[in-house]
């Protein structure tokens, strides 16, 4: 007999296949002294967020929660619409994108996670919780092996104990770097960007240049494809000059004294690092006020069009006044 669900946790569809893990160090982490799961989890979040939320709530720790992994588990929403969500969310208080340096001196690495609370919470509550996690980390100690995200510098993993060559040529049967790969990756998104092998190759190192300032290859992979011309007349040439042009800026290798520093929250909208108490919500400034609702719309109205409307912003306001009273 079918059974009813009262709960969006209950109704993500179950995938024939094991959800797709991050690489160690990576995906998603559980916040603390959640609630118990219950029916009425997610329930004043609007349909789409609720369904979302639901799914992201049973995955397990470490699973990949970049938009590209959770699209093709959810057939029902786009990488946009997943995205556009996941940016409500932040701001209901159920998750935070951060970026943690790992490695000493020159041989460094970010490290991406994504914090996730069951229990929706304020800004005061993620700010001090990212803040004990990160000196947790440090306390610990953060493996830097299996990190394998855009090295600054190479850096000898457990693998390959070569220390007495720090910059060795890569092996011809070697795996392509994620450099490479986001290359790779742009004529399949949009016909106009097909890059040869060969093409590939000549920019790979341009391309490790933005990786090595803290972005993810989807930042890379977005900057290069927004806003193309109808034709381009030479793609690699075209993809050169973006690369040379718009790289973004250096960030400082290490955070000025304190290992409590060496973690950033990262922009859920637009993947911009920056302190806890800079990001609101989970958002940089300018997405912050690129999602308040406009002045001209009719009271209780917010725009069609904003990631995180009225429904989100009232329920993200009624929590932080519940949180206060307790």
């Amino acid at each position: 007999m079918a059974v009813e669900h009262f709960s969006p946790a209950l109704s993500a569809p179950a995938s024939p296949r094991p959800y797709p893990m991050a690489k160690p160090g990576y995906g998603k982490r559980s916040a603390p002294n959640q609630l118990p799961r219950c029916t009425d989890d997610f329930t004043l979040l609007p349909e789409r967020e609720r369904y979302i939320a639901g799914f992201v709530d049973h995955l397990p720790e470490g699973a990949a929660m970049n938009v590209k992994s959770l699209a093709k588990q959810l057939p029902l929403y786009g990488q946009q619409a997943i995205s556009t969500a996941l940016t409500a969310l932040s701001v209901a208080g159920h998750l935070r994108r951060v970026r943690r340096l790992v490695g000493e001196g020159d041989q460094v690495r970010w490290v991406f996670r994504t914090f996730w609370s069951r229990t929706a919470r304020d800004n005061e509550w993620w700010a001090a919780h990212l803040v004990e996690r990160d000196q947790q980390d440090v306390r610990e100690g953060v493996p830097s092996a299996p990190v394998t995200s855009a090295p600054v510098v190479p850096v000898p993993t457990l693998e390959r104990p070569t220390p007495e060559r720090p910059t060795p040529d890569p092996a011809p049967d070697s795996s392509p770097s994620p450099a490479y790969l986001a290359l790779a990756q742009l004529g399949r998104n949009d016909a106009r960007l097909a890059l040869s092998a060969v093409d590939c190759a000549a920019l790979e190192g341009l391309a490790a240049d933005w990786l090595a300032r803290g972005v993810n290859t989807d930042y890379l992979t977005r900057a290069l494809s927004a806003g193309l011309p109808s034709h381009i007349a030479s793609p690699v040439g075209f993809v050169r000059r973006r690369l040379t042009d718009k790289i973004p800026p250096a960030l400082p290798a290490a955070p000025v004294a304190g290992p409590g520093l060496r973690l950033m929250v990262e922009c859920t909208r637009c993947g911009t690092p920056g302190r806890a108490e800079a990001l609101p919500d989970g958002l940089c400034r300018p997405c912050h006020r690129a999602d308040a609702p406009e002045t001209s719309p009719s009271p209780g109205e917010g725009r069609p069009d904003s990631p995180a409307g009225p429904d989100v912003r009232a329920h993200a306001g009624r929590l932080r006044e519940l949180l206060r009273a307790t």
